[in-house]
């Protein structure tokens, strides 16, 4: 297909200024008489709201000569133009009038819509049943706490310094398990230490107590056999003192135990008045499996003014 001249006039070489150049004089252009371009072009130039798709055109108003200003028709002052009037003015135009949305009533209402207050109830209702869930398990919680049992026991540590307390006391835990028992009678005298009966209120077999024990040497002592096992040991003594308190070494297999038997005037007796003097003590000596001797006495810046009637073990540690 070769280059060519297709003539004037058609759709492509349509120039509404071709008349002011040379090669557009040259192929005929005229200045615009009611159309631009060529002669014979197609004139396309529209008023606005003017061109109609599929109805037939109304026929343009005629124009001006070139150079002059077409003539306006004129309308009402405050009122457009007709030749410039929107297209939906025309007849036969779209409707531009907004539809009301479905459901939408014109008098700001709803028509057909959502039931508003069935989903306040609603919600009113979820949170309500929220609130009484927590409030049940709030109540609730308090019957899972129980007592687990895991409290710690006040039971005294093993200590050789350690001073118990009479055992007029009811604390304590008494055991069963391995329990001797001499009275005064059958222990080993020394030193000045001697036997007596006079004084009321001992609980021996025949009311028989040591006396004489207020002198440095004097002594009882104990051989026990048949201890079941290693271990500490409650070592009992009923006695009476009268006025100060008192207190006497405690020699466990030879050695001194740590701390001296206490013998405080717990009873209150007045000086003198051992017959309302008598009561208990008691001290926690650590023993062997199998035989031991134990011993009281009165050695230096000991205190010994007692009267000793029995004496006692109970395996562990214990106050009664």
């Amino acid at each position: 297909m070769t280059s060519g001249n297709n003539g004037a006039s058609t759709p492509e070489d349509d120039d509404p200024f071709g008349y002011l150049y040379a090669d557009g004089q040259a192929n005929g252009a005229q200045p615009p008489s009611g159309g631009y371009g060529y002669p014979n072009s197609v004139n396309r130039v529209r008023s606005v709201g003017q061109r109609q798709y599929g109805q037939q055109q109304a026929p343009t108003a005629p124009t001006a000569a070139y150079g002059q200003v077409p003539q306006q028709p004129q309308g009402a002052y405050g009122q457009p133009s007709a030749h410039y009037a929107a297209p939906e003015t025309f007849p036969g135009s779209a409707p531009t009038s907004q539809q009301p949305m479905p459901g939408y009533s014109g008098g700001g209402g709803r028509s057909g819509g959502p039931n508003t207050k069935g989903l306040l109830i609603g919600a009113i209702a979820v949170v309500a049943a929220v609130v009484i869930g927590i409030s049940v398990a709030m109540l609730g919680g308090d019957d899972d706490k129980k007592d687990t049992g895991n409290e710690a026991g006040a039971s005294p540590s093993v200590s050789q310094s350690s001073e118990p307390s009479a055992s007029s006391s009811d604390s304590g835990k008494s055991s069963d398990e391995y329990k001797k028992t001499i009275d005064a009678k059958a222990l080993r005298l020394g030193g000045g230490a001697a036997l007596a009966s006079d004084v009321e209120g001992a609980q021996s077999d025949g009311g028989i107590y040591v006396g004489n024990l207020n002198s440095v040497g004097s002594s009882v002592t104990w051989t026990v056999n048949g201890v079941p096992s290693d271990g500490v040991y409650t070592l009992f003594a009923h006695y009476s003192a009268a006025s100060d308190d008192q207190a006497m070494t405690l020699t466990v297999n030879g050695k001194v135990f740590g701390s001296k038997l206490n013998l405080k005037n717990y009873a209150k007796a007045a000086d003198g008045d051992f017959a309302k003097g008598w009561t208990t003590t008691y001290n926690w000596p650590t023993l062997t499996k199998g035989t031991n001797t134990i011993s009281l006495s009165c050695e230096n810046g000991d205190q010994c003014n007692v009267l000793l009637d029995q004496v006692w073990l109970k395996q562990g540690q214990v106050t009664k």
